[in-house]
């Protein structure tokens, strides 16, 4: 799965620069499910995604829905294992953090957040492009 940088531009705080895509099926199904928790800096990036579980989950996470242009339309900071959020009409990516992240970066309802290529995977690409 690509690495992402993922940040709260109205903040200019970065909620996570090791954050996984899942735009497949099969890894939005999973999510994090048998993973150990996620370090400060990592996440994953469900997309499309409008809702989420935490059925056999063994941690909390934070959870912030997103519309198609990145603004925040709902957040769960700790969504405890066995719970689950609501459907979000308006969310087009779920982005699952470890917990406390949103609070500690003060990402809120309506803040844009952006996401990119993260840096190791730009530098890969750079070398990769290099011995070429």
């Amino acid at each position: 799965m690509p690495l992402l940088r993922v940040v709260n531009t109205r903040a200019d705080r970065e909620l996570g620069n090791r954050v996984a895509l899942a735009s497949r099926w099969l890894s939005r199904l999973r999510g994090m499910l048998g993973t150990p928790a996620p370090e400060p800096g990592e996440g994953l990036l469900l997309t499309p995604c409008s809702s989420v579980h935490m059925y056999g989950m063994r941690f909390p996470l934070d959870v912030a829905f997103l519309d198609r242009t990145g603004r925040v339309v709902a957040v769960y900071p700790s969504l405890a294992p066995g719970s689950r959020t609501r459907w979000h009409r308006d969310a087009k990516h779920a982005l699952e953090l470890p917990a406390g992240t949103l609070g500690q970066s003060g990402t809120t309802l309506g803040d844009l957040v952006m996401w990119s290529p993260a840096l190791a995977t730009a530098v890969e690409a750079s070398k990769t492009e290099a011995l070429r």
